[in-house]
C-alpha cells in the first residue's frame, strides 16, 4: 500500500533537501579526496562531506518511505552507514572500537537480509530481484568487515586507513552515480556526454588508486593520517 505523500509542497521540500545534500557531498567528497590528507582543509571537507550525505540519505530514505520506494530507503539508510562508519575509521585510534560499529553491524546485517528477502519476494529494489540481491550482497559483505573489527577490537594503521577510504569513496559513488547516471534526464541535452560517466565512475577509480597507494605505502613511508 502506497504511503499518503503530505502535500506537493512539502515534497518538493524533502527532494530540495535530499539533492542539496547530495550535491554537497559530490562537491567536498571530492574535495576531501584530492586535497593533502590530515591537512585542515581536508579535515573540514571531509566533515561537510559527511554531513551532506548524511543529509542526502536521511531525506531520501524519508521520500522513499513516503513513496513507498523500498530500494531508495535501502540506498539512504545505507550511505548513512557507509559515512558514519568511514567518520569513525578516521576518528579511532588504532586499536579502538566502539559501540558505533557494534551497531552499525547490526544495520548492514540487517539491511543484507532486507536485501535477499527483496530478491526472493520481488518487492525491494526498482531494479528487481537482481538489484535486490546486489544490495543483499554488498550490504552482506560491508557487514562482515564490520564483525571482523569488533571481533579484533578495532584496527590499526594500514587497515584502519583502507576502511575510511574505501566506505568514503562508495559512498561519494552513490551520490556521482545517482546524480550522473540516475538522473542523467533531467540534465539539458547539451550538457550531456561521456563526461558524465566519467563524473559518476570517477569514485572508484580514485579508490583503487587510493588503496593501492596505501598499501605500497605501507613498506616505504608512515601512511598520512585521515582524520
Amino acid at each position: 500500500m502506497t504511503l499518503p505523500v503530505y502535500s506537493p509542497e512539502g515534497m518538493s521540500l524533502l527532494l530540495l533537501a535530499h539533492v542539496a545534500g547530495g550535491t554537497g557531498g559530490i562537491v567536498f567528497g571530492y574535495a576531501a579526496v584530492f586535497l593533502r590528507k590530515g591537512a585542515p582543509m581536508h579535515r573540514a571537507c571531509g566533515a561537510l562531506f559527511v554531513l551532506s550525505m548524511l543529509i542526502m540519505g536521511l531525506f531520501g530514505a524519508i521520500i522513499g518511505t513516503l513513496r513507498d520506494q523500498p530500494g531508495n530507503i535501502f540506498a539512504g539508510v545505507f550511505v548513512a552507514y557507509l559515512v558514519l562508519t568511514a567518520w569513525a575509521a578516521a576518528r579511532r585510534g588504532d586499536g579502538e572500537v566502539g559501540r558505533l560499529e557494534t551497531a552499525a553491524m547490526a544495520v548492514a546485517f540487517g539491511m543484507a537480509g532486507l536485501g535477499f528477502w527483496g530478491g526472493v519476494s520481488g518487492s525491494g529494489s526498482a531494479a528487481g530481484p537482481t538489484g535486490s540481491y546486489v544490495f543483499g550482497v554488498v550490504a552482506l559483505l560491508a557487514a562482515l568487515t564490520d564483525l571482523k573489527v569488533v571481533r579484533r577490537g578495532g584496527l590499526a594503521g594500514t587497515a584502519r586507513i583502507s576502511r575510511h577510504l574505501w566506505r568514503m569513496c562508495a559512498a561519494l559513488f552513490m551520490a556521482t552515480g545517482s546524480f550522473f547516471l540516475g538522473q542523467m534526464d533531467e540534465i539539458p541535452a547539451a550538457l550531456r556526454g561521456p563526461h558524465l560517466w566519467v563524473l559518476a565512475l570517477a569514485p572508484l577509480a580514485l579508490l583503487a588508486f587510493w588503496m593501492i597507494r596505501v598499501r605500497l605505502g605501507r613498506s616505504r613511508n608512515p601512511v598520512p593520517a585521515v582524520a
